[in-house]
C-alpha cells in the first residue's frame, strides 16, 4: 500500500470515528490562537461581563490559551460589535453580547456593520423570560386587568425602560402591538431610575429581568403579574405567562457569542461544543440561574437561525411602532 493511500485511509478512519479536537469531524486539526480576546460591548460588572469572564476561564483551561476580556461600551453595544466585525476571522476575537444586539439592529439603521452578514453565530449562552411588573400602588393584579386598562385610550397608562431600543422598551411595544394597548413609553438613562419611579408610582408597568428588580420584589414595593415565556418558568412557577392572555406572546432575554464573518466552521463548531459543555456544569448553571436563565443547548447552526429570527422579530416591532435612534 502506498504511503499516500495509507494516509488517506487513516484520515478517513479518524474522520468517521470523530477522533479530533472537539469530538467533531469538522474540527480536525483546528486550534485556537494562543491569545483570544472576548469583546464585551458593555461596562464591567454586568451580566455580559460576568458571563464572558466565566466562559473565558473555561476556554483558557480547555485549550491552554490566554483569554482576555475587553470591555468596549458605547452606542448600545455598537462600538464593541463593530470592533469584532472588523477583526480577522481566526478565532482570536470574539463578541459576547446579548439581546440588545438584536434590538439595536432594529432601531439603529446606520450601523457600521451588518448584524447578520458581518458575523457568524457561535452559540447562544443562555436565555430566559422577563417579568411584567407593576407598581404596588396600581390596581393591577393580573395581566388581564392591566390590558383592560391599557386598551382604553381614556386611561393614561405608561411604562418605563432603560432607554429607547432597550429590551424593556421593545418588550413594552410588543405588548402594545399584540394586545392592542396604548401604553406610553417613558425612557430613562438606565434601569435604576425607572425602577425608582415604578416604586414611587410615576410608572404603571415595566417589562424587565428579575435580576434588575430583585430587591424591590423581595421588599414587595413592586408586583410581578406575569412571565414573558410561552409556558410557566421554573424561576417563577407561580406566575402565569403573558401568553395565557395574549396567545403566542413570547419574549426572552439571551446572551450569545459571535465571531467575525468567515471564521472557519470547524472552529465555530469546536467553540460551540465547549460552550454548551460549560453550560452543563454546576458552576455555569448557578451563574446563569442568578439571571433567571438556563444554559443554551443549540448548535451553531441552530443558534444562527435563532439570532436571525430575533433580529427579524424586533425589526418588525420597530417598523410597526416607528421606533428609530437615527
Amino acid at each position: 500500500m502506498s504511503k499516500h493511500l495509507s494516509f488517506l485511509r487513516s484520515l478517513a478512519v479518524a474522520t468517521a470515528t470523530g477522533i479530533c479536537l472537539g469530538g467533531s469531524p469538522a474540527a480536525l486539526s483546528v486550534e485556537l490562537p494562543k491569545t483570544v480576546r472576548i469583546i464585551v460591548p458593555f461596562s464591567p460588572g454586568g451580566s455580559n461581563d460576568l458571563f464572558a469572564r466565566a466562559i473565558g476561564q473555561r476556554l483558557s483551561r480547555k485549550f491552554n490559551v490566554s483569554v482576555i476580556v475587553d470591555n468596549r461600551p458605547g452606542a448600545g453595544g455598537a462600538i464593541g460589535s463593530d470592533m469584532v466585525a472588523r477583526s480577522e476571522p481566526d478565532g482570536a476575537t470574539l463578541l459576547l453580547t446579548s439581546v440588545s444586539f438584536a434590538t439595536n439592529a432594529a432601531v439603529q439603521r446606520n450601523l457600521t456593520y451588518d448584524p447578520l452578514k458581518s458575523f457568524v453565530t457561535v452559540a447562544i449562552l443562555a436565555s430566559g423570560p422577563m417579568l411584567v411588573t407593576v407598581g404596588s400602588s396600581t390596581p393591577y393584579r393580573t395581566t388581564a386587568q392591566y390590558l383592560e386598562a391599557a386598551r382604553d385610550p381614556k386611561n393614561r397608562v405608561n411604562y418605563g425602560s432603560a432607554g429607547i431600543g432597550s429590551i424593556g422598551h421593545m418588550g413594552g411595544e410588543l405588548l402594545n402591538v399584540m394586545a392592542g394597548t396604548h401604553a406610553e413609553h417613558v425612557p430613562y438613562k438606565g434601569i435604576s431610575n425607572a425602577v425608582a419611579d415604578l416604586i414611587g408610582g410615576n410608572l404603571q408597568m415595566m417589562v424587565t429581568t428579575a435580576a434588575s428588580v430583585n430587591g424591590p420584589l423581595k421588599a414587595g414595593t413592586i408586583r410581578p403579574i406575569a412571565v414573558t415565556s410561552l409556558q410557566r418558568s421554573a424561576f417563577a412557577p407561580d406566575l402565569p405567562p403573558v401568553a395565557e392572555s395574549i396567545p403566542g406572546f413570547s419574549l426572552d432575554v439571551w446572551w450569545a457569542v459571535l465571531a467575525p464573518a468567515k471564521t472557519p466552521k470547524a472552529l465555530v463548531d469546536m467553540l460551540n461544543d465547549e460552550i454548551r459543555a460549560a453550560g452543563e456544569t454546576s458552576e455555569m448553571r448557578e451563574l446563569y440561574a442568578r439571571e433567571s436563565t438556563e444554559p443554551g443547548r443549540l448548535t451553531a447552526a441552530e443558534s444562527a437561525a435563532f439570532l436571525a429570527g430575533e433580529i427579524s422579530k424586533w425589526r418588525g416591532v420597530a417598523k410597526e411602532r416607528n421606533i428609530s435612534l437615527d
